[in-house]
């Protein structure tokens, strides 16, 4: 039950409007697991990971598929910065409530290793994101053939979701400029 309340609150908080100033989840006593946080309590307090950003905002007013307005982007996690391909990570993955997807997950837990960047973005965005992974995986000039692991999240209720506004370049350049330290939320 306290797992349920917990989840609620965080759907919560992500729901409400985003402004620079809003509060954290643990700020306002939203404790998630046992452990401390790290440093910034962001994913990039483990050493060598980097997260990259694209997120578009374009438009207002009432929804026009292919036209906005438009509230999305694309987030990519890099569990080092080296080259992921070559120097593989250990990974696993777990389904917690068996909605939404993720592509390369089977490869993952049956290899139980991570050769790509991992890629999050919204539902009708993840064939763009996933041809995305394959552009900078190739681009590297190595003979390659990355399993991509996307990760997707609905958006349409702040999107244009339909518009599929999120391309391929967006996932390229979030895996390009990936850094570690603070990550804007």
């Amino acid at each position: 039950m306290k797992s349920r309340l917990v989840a609620l609150t965080i759907l919560v908080f992500l729901s409400l409007p985003v402004h620079s100033e809003r509060a954290r989840a643990r700020a306002l006593g939203v404790e998630i697991g046992t452990l401390p946080t790290g440093e910034l309590n962001a994913i990039t307090d483990v050493a060598g990971v980097a997260v990259g950003h694209i997120t578009l905002i374009e438009g207002k007013g009432a929804l026009e598929v292919g036209r906005g307005p438009v509230r999305t982007g694309v987030t990519a996690i890099l569990p080092h910065t080296d080259d992921i391909y070559r120097n593989q990570v250990y990974a696993a993955g777990e389904i917690l409530n068996g909605n939404g997807e993720m592509t390369g997950l089977a490869w993952v837990n049956e290899r139980g290793l991570l050769e790509v960047p991992i890629v999050l973005t919204n539902t009708l965005s993840v064939g763009d994101a996933y041809a995305g992974v394959i552009d900078y995986m190739v681009g590297l000039g190595r003979r390659r053939v990355p399993l991509p692991v996307v990760a997707e999240c609905y958006d349409g209720e702040l999107n244009d979701i339909a518009g599929r506004h999120v391309k391929p370049s967006h996932v390229v350049e979030a895996i390009k400029t990936a850094s570690s330290g603070i990550v804007q939320e």
